[in-house]
């Protein structure tokens, strides 16, 4: 049961995204995304690096100078220069030598199909391998004599072939910490506080950094660098904020501060500070970002890091710092109330109570279950990770606020950092959460112990009201599974993360110049070293599907890496959408202009009817976001800042809006489709062809589904004959069990 692990269907997934597209539900970005998909699946199983570097096609020679006809005294027919070259290639020899050469298997047949493509269709040869030819029919040469000509082919087609060595010493990563002489010039003091959460662990460092001459706090999320940033002005400290969208001046604009708050990819390495606090540290391991805390780690120029996270972490930590020759010491830190695993389970949501907040790991149980609440005369906040932060923000303060009748909170694991919560018990709905492994590949897996004790140990906060926390489960047989989760160490953390740079891409790009930016980072990949006992590389998939959106229009190799780091989700049509739309005006050179972008976005925004519009104002959000992000990398282009930030509040104001209704909005999409408001959202999915599946409820999570959809795709299906006793056979073809009969 530990090891419950699934792969997610994401063919099937884009299978019935296809199908959607048909009625322009979804735009034609889901086929695009489907096929990357199917790319990235082929790449897991086998990998050919040869396979990864593009063929440079050779034009036919069409100059006919005649030099070495003239020397030869005769013309070659393509019927002698084929048959020459079918003898060269059957040769063992030459397969062996071009292996010595670097010519594997693949390379070999790709060579010479080029080359022989090269000779059939030239009007006239190189005088040289003409003349070698003619010497080979007239039996004065041997036919492995025109192997020089094409190895000399196989090098055009191939550059790497000469710059392999070039290659992997620009990817050698074996020693990331000489990529920072300015941090190893220092004599630098590491300090660990380690502690559970609620502990006291950051309230430490934070007063040292607050006590400094200068500091810079580096935390996981925009909310958590705000909070600083809020803190340390109010405290009389001057910081400044910079996130990936924005950057505030505490003493004004173009006066830096001595203090900042950041968020860790925002990090500067270029600047020396007295005290720098590094949020989160176990993050280090995480699949996409752990880059981003290995970079800070090791390049950060301050006199002391002091770094906040789970002890796990220490023996990684350890290592790393006498890789740079630095010691770390260690503070330990015990949680600072009380922390009670009950031992009955919660069974039913009339046995809720004032404080509980119930954690859920998808949308749809967010809506069923404040559906649930609301029915049974109970207010609840909610809060989930595509919410804007005003929104967690205000669902939050309502939840805190002891005189607000709102004594409830529906949440999903955002909860587990960056806000502060006044939670009495957390009781998780279900202990299947879908996670991304170091592969970028997709799984429901349990909860790692890690994740158990951050989320459990929101409960019963130390200063609020609740000081004594409990947690349980909902359904009974997942308590036993808590309750040994909870008796354990987190996992011991043993690998930091680490990602190529532009600059290594931009070299990468001199030697391989007709290779695209995400096939440059799928080599990279390959090639790279790694010092696998102490790194791992960081997950790419992301980055590669942006760059393969894009690589059809013309931008510079640098813009075009800045625009591909964009932290976008992939799996919003819109938003994605909306991505290539900026990068074509950016390549136009014309700057994306506040009208430009209302008029694509549809200002005005009105406020939510359904679960759809919800989703949809969201994604709007994280365009303007988008916007934002550009802004500070490309000022010139994206000038309406204080524009968009004026229509991102009162978006937020909506979206605030439509969370408050959630179940209004719940109910008005079954009553779009067909339903009663008497039959609960669960009710409902049963009823549905696929309604017990992962794939139908993050499609209806999404907004791209509805029952009234549903029921017409089962129509089609069933005209067609696809259906089998497990659902539908989405391939098409016959299916080998027997069909259910019709009624």
């Amino acid at each position: 049961m530990y090891h419950l692990k699934k792969s997610l269907r994401l063919s099937s997934y884009n299978q019935v995204l296809g199908l959607l597209e048909g009625s322009k539900i979804v735009p034609s970005y889901s086929y695009f995304l489907h096929q990357y998909e199917s790319r990235r699946n082929k790449k897991k199983t086998s990998i050919n690096l040869s396979s990864l570097f593009t063929p440079v096609p050779i034009k036919p020679n069409s100059e006919d100078d005649g030099v070495g006809k003239e020397l030869t005294g005769g013309t070659l027919t393509k019927t002698d220069i084929a048959k020459v070259l079918n003898k060269f290639y059957q040769r063992t020899e030459v397969k062996t030598v071009a292996e010595e050469n670097g010519l594997d298997g693949y390379l070999q047949h790709q060579v010479y199909l080029g080359f022989r493509k090269f000779c059939l269709e030239s009007e006239c040869l190189p005088a040289d391998l003409h003349i070698v030819i003619n010497d080979i029919l007239r039996e004065s040469a041997h036919v492995t004599d025109i192997f020089p000509y094409y190895l000399r082919h196989a090098k055009e087609m191939f550059p790497h072939l000469e710059c392999m060595d070039d290659l992997k010493r620009i990817s050698d990563l074996t020693s990331p910490p000489s990529w920072y002489p300015n941090a190893r010039d220092m004599k630098r003091k590491i300090i660990l506080h380690a502690g559970p959460t609620n502990s006291g662990k950051t309230y430490h460092a934070l007063e040292r950094f607050l006590s400094a001459k200068s500091g810079v706090y580096c935390g996981p999320l925009k909310l958590l660098a705000a909070e600083v940033y809020k803190k340390a002005n109010e405290r009389g400290t001057p910081c400044d904020l910079v996130t990936g969208e924005e950057r505030k001046y505490a003493l004004g604009e173009g006066n830096p501060a001595s203090h900042i708050s950041c968020t860790v990819e925002m990090t500067s390495i270029n600047t020396p500070y007295e005290v720098a606090v590094i949020d989160e540290i176990q993050l280090v391991r995480d699949p996409s970002r752990g880059w981003a805390w290995t970079r800070a780690l090791l390049g950060l120029m301050a006199e002391e890091i002091h770094l906040c996270g789970e002890e796990a972490a220490f023996d990684l930590l350890s290592a790393l710092a006498l890789m740079c020759n630095e010691e770390i010491e260690i503070h330990k830190y015990k949680r600072l109330t009380s922390l009670t695993v009950e031992e009955k389970p919660l069974e039913s949501l009339a046995n809720v109570k004032p404080g509980d907040c119930i954690v859920c790991f998808n949308k749809n149980d967010i809506y069923s279950v404040s559906r649930t609440l609301e029915a049974k005369g109970h207010e609840a906040a909610v809060i989930y990770g595509g919410l804007p932060p005003g929104t967690k923000l205000a669902q939050a303060q309502k939840f805190n606020d002891p005189e607000h009748s709102c004594k409830l909170l529906v949440a999903t694991d955002a909860i587990g950092m960056g806000l502060n919560l006044s939670i009495r018990r957390v009781v998780f709905y279900s202990l299947l959460k879908p996670t991304t492994n170091e592969k970028g590949e997709k799984e429901i897996d349990i909860l790692s112990i890690s994740q158990a004790l951050q989320i459990a140990g929101r409960a019963g906060r130390f200063g609020t009201q609740f000081e004594k926390g409990y947690v349980t489960t909902f359904k009974p047989e997942d308590l036993p599974v808590l309750q040994t989760l909870l008796k354990q160490a987190p996992e011991a953390i043993t690998k930091a993360g680490l990602h190529p740079t532009a600059e290594q891409i931009e070299l990468y790009a001199y030697h391989l110049p007709h290779s695209t930016l995400s096939n440059l980072i799928s080599i990279f990949e390959e090639i790279c070293t790694v010092d696998d006992s102490l790194y791992f590389m960081c997950n790419m998939e992301d980055f590669k599907f942006l760059a393969d959106m894009i690589q059809h229009v013309p931008l510079p190799l640098r813009t075009r890496y800045v625009f591909c780091c964009a932290p976008l989700n992939r799996k919003m049509p819109f938003v994605c959408s909306m991505f290539l739309k900026f990068a074509r005006q950016f390549s136009r050179n014309d700057g994306a202009s506040y009208i430009w972008l209302c008029k694509l976005l549809g200002t005005p925004f009105s406020a939510p009817k359904s679960i759809a519009d919800l989703v949809h104002l969201e994604a709007v959000f994280d365009v303007l976001d988008l916007y934002l992000w550009l802004s500070t990398r490309f000022p010139e282009m994206y000038p309406a800042v204080a524009q968009v930030r004026e229509l991102q509040a009162s978006l937020d104001d909506l979206i605030q809006q439509g969370v408050t209704q959630i179940t209004r909005l719940v109910i008005a999409d079954q009553q779009n489709d067909g339903d009663t408001p008497e039959k609960s959202y669960r009710e409902r999915k049963r009823d549905l062809p696929m309604g017990r599946g992962r794939l139908t409820e993050k499609l209806m999570s999404e907004g791209l589904l509805t029952p009234g959809m549903l029921s017409q795709l089962r129509k089609e299906w069933s005209s067609k004959q696809v259906y089998d006793d497990e659902g539908p056979n989405l391939s098409g073809r016959p299916s080998k069990r027997k069909k259910k009969p019709r009624h």
